[in-house]
């Protein structure tokens, strides 16, 4: 369904603060615009709060809050990533996500019609994934104390037994691997943000990943960590590993997957790709011996065609990521100082 189907006022209006007065308004918005793209049995239900049955297991929670700009970019645009961003915090547990809430924050004078886009964005999202929203909450501010719109998304998960994950359980001697190519999502919103032009266009790899994390924990039940590298990059990512884990970890630089694109727009504009945000690539750390049975998984599945072994797990009382360079150097790869591309996801 596009925006062509929704009545004439959501093709050419504006969010007003009436939206947001628990009046006529805003449940009409509710009703045409976010129930009638989102609807699935349990949002049917009319309730305030979603009442739902749960499978056995242990039960995973996350909640993510979603301020990029532009709102639409190149592979996306807040609604999927408001989706896949939750899912993704969920699936780095080993868990099933199950399902979602949403809360928008509405600024005064928002174009419906972009509005209706994002819904449906996010609805297309939730469908592929197999993921429902089932609940969720719109309030709006005053013209200028907001931007356009912000999106919250929670979401509840169950994790299975023998699956125990954690960013705490990297060990020396274990094997760091990347599901693809990194930088992509940063560069994708740089790009769209600066306008900026490139022989080709790069697109944000958002995605949703439990289905690739599901295959590849039935293969090797004992991976030791998933992490999505998503603000500050894989280099950010590593060090919190390191940090959590009390160890080490050495990366061989010829060994990461970067896209020439996403490397060359790099160059150009002063970035580290190691740095930039990714919204569809995941860390794995699992134990040597598992590594290339993992890698056959991955690269197997869609979202992991380019994924890569691309270092180790070692002792280290300093906890610091070093990398080997393809020049046979090696430099300290260090947190994130500050704020390389704010409003990134």
């Amino acid at each position: 369904m596009n925006s062509v189907d929704a009545p004439p006022a959501y093709r050419t209006g504006s969010v007003d603060m009436t939206h947001g007065g628990g009046g006529r308004a805003m449940t009409t918005l509710i009703a045409d615009l976010f129930h009638r793209h989102l609807t699935n049995p349990i949002l049917d239900q009319g309730h305030d709060a979603a009442v739902f049955d749960v499978p056995p297991g242990r039960l995973v929670m996350s909640t993510d809050a979603h301020v990029i700009s532009p709102l639409f970019f190149p592979g996306g645009d807040i609604g999927s990533l408001s989706v896949h961003g939750t899912l993704n915090d969920i699936a780095m547990a080993g868990a099933r996500p199950l399902s979602l809430t949403a809360s928008f924050i509405l600024e005064e004078g928002f174009p419906l019609a972009d509005l209706e886009r994002i819904v449906i964005s996010m609805a297309r999202a939730a469908r592929e994934a197999g993921v429902p929203v089932v609940s969720g909450d719109t309030k709006v501010v005053e013209k200028g104390k907001g931007d356009g719109v912000f999106i919250t998304t929670a979401g509840i998960g169950v994790l299975s037994e023998g699956v125990s994950i954690s960013p705490k359980a990297a060990r020396p001697g274990q094997a760091v691997l990347v599901s693809g190519s990194i930088g992509d999502h940063g560069v994708a919103i740089l790009s769209k943000r600066e306008n900026l032009e490139f022989e080709t266009e790069i697109r944000s790899d958002s995605a949703a990943l439990h289905g690739l994390v599901a295959e590849m924990t039935a293969a090797v039940p004992g991976i030791a960590v998933l992490r999505d590298p998503t603000r500050g990059g894989l280099a950010t990512a590593l060090n919190e590993i390191a940090h959590a884990s009390g160890t080490g970890v050495v990366l061989q630089e010829e060994q990461i997957p970067v896209c020439p694109d996403v490397e060359g727009a790099c160059e150009l504009l002063g970035l580290d790709p190691l740095y930039v945000a990714n919204e569809g690539k995941l860390i794995c750390i699992c134990e040597a011996a598992d590594a290339d049975r993992l890698l056959a998984v991955m690269r197997a599945h869609p979202l992991g065609g380019r994924a890569a072994r691309i270092g180790a797990v070692v002792e280290d009382a300093d906890h610091m990521v070093i990398m080997q360079t393809a020049f046979g150097g090696s430099r300290v790869v260090d947190w994130l100082s500050g704020e390389q591309l704010p409003r990134i996801c």
